[in-house]
């Protein structure tokens, strides 16, 4: 049996019924920038999540950017963020002229260590972005304090968990600002490119529709440098399809986890993920870890199973950040899991027959790579 490591086409299936007149009507009438299908999504999402202010925009890494200015990082400031994240958290630091610098990851869960982010403190720091990573929550509970008592902007990347949520609350409702992604692939994903920022800020929300709309809030008239970020209406029509959806569709990846569990849990030499007490993970991704990462990755498509690395080279390690001089050794936990990370198929519509023949698959191939 082959398996997808993603199966979008199912997602279009169920709301291609919906959408379909939405756009038809947005064709004829020529809305396509701004309009009703925009507002709409904006408040329900907001509502979803519990934010004062939604601003959609075009993608996930204009989204950060925008938050980055909004919170006033700017030329020289410093950003701290986990060394395991996507390169999109660092890039759009570097896009300003600000710092990225890395911290280490806790063993257990792969998420930004609060020791790590303390440490790395320094005078020219002006923003720690926890990244809530493969669906579940960063530890924003001990970081917000910290934050909180050096006057640093917290700013969530929470492109990986639309949905997740902690004592702190829902993802993207836990710091000042907190951008997303709606990358066709996240568990809230358009049929292109588009994001968001989140805020209950009033005034940060006002700075990020005028800079996401080239520094202007009155037509022709600009008060900032800003950028062409807009979200479009055709992107937000099938955003607002899918976030009714979203609830529905996370159970179904939850308990597509529960079931990854119980069937690979006999596995010698598979380390399965772990869920940070008081989370509600979302499973954006199932990442396990396993020795001869690459090997059992090569077996796994030789029988026609779909998988991923999440990411295979931390970013301060990337030749992009070679120019800040760090060197293998620095970040021992990222750097260790990166060499041992595979990612499951996961998706809503993923069957208990994939699943098996996905365990079986893996048994087979972690055993082979087993010394007897």
């Amino acid at each position: 049996m082959k398996v997808p490591f993603l199966d979008l086409a199912a997602q279009q299936a169920e709301i291609v019924d919906e959408v379909l007149p939405v756009w038809q009507h947005q064709l004829a009438s020529a809305a396509f920038i701004g309009g009703e299908q925009i507002d709409a999504f904006e408040r329900e999402y907001a509502d979803y999540i519990g934010v004062a202010h939604v601003v959609g925009v075009s993608n996930g890494t204009d989204a950060l950017e925008l938050a980055y200015r909004a919170a006033g990082v700017s030329p020289g400031d410093e950003v701290i963020m986990p060394a395991n994240t996507f390169i999109a958290t660092a890039e759009a630091a570097s896009r300003i002229g600000a710092v990225p610098v890395f911290v280490d990851v806790d063993d257990e869960h792969l998420l930004i260590d609060p020791d790590a982010v303390d440490a790395a403190i320094t005078e020219r720091t002006r923003a720690i972005v926890p990244v809530h990573l493969f669906g579940q929550t960063a530890p924003v509970q001990r970081i917000a304090p910290i934050a909180e008592r050096r006057g640093i902007a917290l700013i969530e990347d929470a492109a990986q968990a639309q949905g997740a949520s902690s004592a702190a609350g829902r993802a993207g409702a836990m710091g000042r600002i907190a951008a997303t992604s709606f990358y066709p692939g996240k568990n809230l994903g358009a049929a292109g490119d588009a994001g968001a920022v989140m805020t209950d800020d009033d005034g940060a929300a006002a700075l990020i529709r005028n800079l996401a709309a080239h520094g202007s809030s009155v037509k022709y008239v600009h008060d900032n440098i800003g950028m062409n970020a807009r979200l479009d209406a055709v992107q937000a029509t099938v955003l607002r399809a899918k976030l009714r959806r979203l609830e529905r569709w996370n159970d179904a990846r939850r308990a597509a986890a529960a079931r990854y569990a119980e069937l690979l849990g006999d596995i010698e030499g598979i380390r399965l993920p772990r869920v940070v007490p008081g989370n509600d993970d979302v499973w954006h991704l199932y990442v396990i870890r396993v020795d001869e990462r690459d090997r059992v990755l090569s077996a796994l498509a030789e029988n026609g199973i779909a998988a991923g690395i999440h990411y295979p080279t931390i970013v301060p390690l990337t030749e992009a950040y070679a120019r800040l001089g760090h060197r293998p050794g620095q970040f021992p936990v990222a750097e260790a899991a990166a060499s041992g990370i595979l990612s499951l198929p996961m998706f809503p519509h993923l069957t208990e027959e994939q699943q098996r023949a996905v365990a079986a698959a893996l048994r087979t191939a972690v055993r082979a790579s087993v010394p007897a």
